[in-house]
């Protein structure tokens, strides 16, 4: 992946809250597209490994989570979090992470990812198939800039972050 390239065009199944739905889950589904949340907006998208993962929730999610602010000073409309999990336990981790500034994006499928070529297997964690570690600038569906851990590659033995950390985006942004 690199600059100029537009992301794929994919329908992401999710689950949204409704007040007219009674009872202890008001929520629906509702198909988001690629241009629901990228057109007409200059973003941050960054994808990780997985939900519930300990440097995506300890490090990465709160980073973008916490720096919310200054990246909108810097021209970032939106950032966006997207793992291939489902949205059942996208948004359970949102709500684990009392998000308020970053949203989630579920590819349970895996198919954004696929066509990102950030899929890799994960089967020596566990995981089957994820996201490789990775953040992109993304203006009107187009990437900026791109930001891809070292050494993608199936069952890969470690978890490298730093490329694609809030920090790393911010230096970017600051030029």
């Amino acid at each position: 992946m690199q600059a100029g390239v537009t992301l794929p065009n994919i329908t992401f199944r999710t689950r949204v809250r409704d007040e007219s739905i009674e009872g202890p889950n008001p929520f629906r589904w509702q198909d988001m597209t690629t241009a629901d949340y990228f057109a007409g907006k200059r973003v941050i998208l960054f994808s990780l490994p997985g939900a519930f993962t300990p440097t995506c929730s300890t490090y990465q999610l709160p980073g973008f989570e916490n720096n919310f602010e200054q990246f909108k000073e810097l021209g970032i409309d939106e950032i966006y979090c997207m793992s291939v999990n489902d949205s059942f336990v996208m948004n359970a981790w949102a709500r684990n992470q009392e998000l308020k500034n970053v949203k989630v994006i579920p590819d349970g499928s895996g198919e954004f990812t696929r066509l990102m070529g950030m899929l890799v297997a994960k089967d020596n964690l566990g995981f089957g198939a994820r996201s490789w570690r990775y953040a992109a600038i993304v203006k009107d569906g187009v990437v900026e800039a791109w930001f891809e851990e070292p050494g993608r590659e199936d069952n890969h033995g470690e978890d490298p972050y730093g490329e694609s950390s809030p920090e790393n985006l911010l230096k970017h942004l600051q030029g």
